[in-house]
């Protein structure tokens, strides 16, 4: 049922793009946790343990799209969200020496009405049925407010665009792959406050982050992903406390050719959150992820993915994620 969303939407999605949208390369996606409250903290994307060779430059863009809706009455809070936003990343990476690589990453945000909710109430009303959420906002068109105690804690503009918080990451290979060690690196992580708090689009606090990234090969034109990742948040967002966030993936992809593949992804996010009195601030995020790669040209590598909240812990993931990714590699 979630393969027949998937396919939904990537399909609906290719038809209203031109060919050059795009993607990351062979690997897992490098998704993140793309609910609008947890993206404040720093995000260690998912990623590949294999890194740059000396002297090698990428440079990935990714648009993506997010519908988040959220309704939630509680004695402590009240949270009424929905709404659609658009994240372009701009990442740079740089081979400094085969074994290690460094990168920055500059994202914007523009949050708005979206387009997705007809397609979206479309596909629940033929499978699982429209989400409690919708039922309860299907009169509004925006939203996004959260208070607690009466105090309001989040509030967002619709159409506000801004610049979010700028993240520097570097990844060292320790083990190079053989026929029975996989490669295994590990992966640091430092945020710098640059994102407009005012709008929801920075922490106003610099976070920092550390993981390991594995990748193992096997039966031919099968590779094996995974990522474990601890970030650290530092200072206060809205006047409430932060906690360590532990995030992690597992990744299958399968080598249909050597310029296509397609690859299943489970991701997993702790909050950064606690005692808030929401589960949409107090819960982690569960999440299944599809999407194809590929290469279009030797040194233009595309991506397209979509991201489904699993519900496994209700109410606190992003509704919706539809993503592409564009990566030209220089080579040295």
């Amino acid at each position: 049922m979630r393969q027949a969303i998937y396919c939904f939407y990537i399909v609906t999605f290719l038809c209203g793009l031109p060919f050059s949208a795009g993607a990351e390369g062979f690997g897992p996606f490098p998704v993140r946790n793309f609910q609008a409250l947890d993206q404040l903290v720093l995000a260690m994307p998912g990623d590949r343990a294999a890194v740059l060779k000396r002297g090698d430059f990428d440079v990935r863009l990714e648009v993506a799209n997010t519908a988040s809706i959220s309704r939630d009455q509680e004695e402590q809070a009240d949270v009424s969200m929905k709404f659609e936003t658009v994240r372009t990343g701009l990442f740079l990476r740089y081979g400094l020496t085969d074994r290690l690589e460094i990168g920055a990453e500059i994202p914007a945000y523009h949050r708005y009405g979206g387009f997705m909710e007809g397609p979206i109430l479309g596909v629940e009303r033929g499978t699982t049925g429209v989400s409690p959420p919708r039922k309860a906002l299907q009169d509004v068109g925006y939203a996004f407010n959260l208070t607690n105690g009466g105090r309001t804690l989040f509030r967002g503009a619709e159409g506000a665009t801004g610049l979010g918080d700028i993240s520097f990451y570097g990844k060292y290979q320790i083990l190079k792959e053989t026929s029975i060690v996989p490669a295994l690196s590990v992966r640091v992580g430092v945020k710098a406050p640059t994102g407009d708090t005012s709008q929801v689009f920075g922490s106003g606090h610099p976070d920092a982050g550390i993981g390991l990234a594995l990748d193992k090969k096997f039966a031919g034109s099968w590779i094996l992903y995974a990522n474990l990742n601890g970030v650290f948040p530092t200072g206060r967002i809205a006047g409430l406390g932060l906690q360590p966030v532990v995030s992690g993936l597992v990744a299958v992809e399968y080598l249909w050719t050597e310029n296509f593949s397609i690859t299943a992804q489970f991701d997993y996010y702790s909050p950064p959150f606690h005692g808030t009195g929401t589960r949409v601030l107090d819960k982690g995020v569960t999440e299944s992820v599809l999407g194809v790669s590929y290469r279009v040209l030797p040194g233009l590598l595309w991506q397209l993915y979509g991201v489904e909240n699993l519900d496994f812990i209700t109410g606190s993931a992003a509704d919706f994620t539809l993503s592409t990714v564009l990566t030209y590699r220089f080579r040295s």
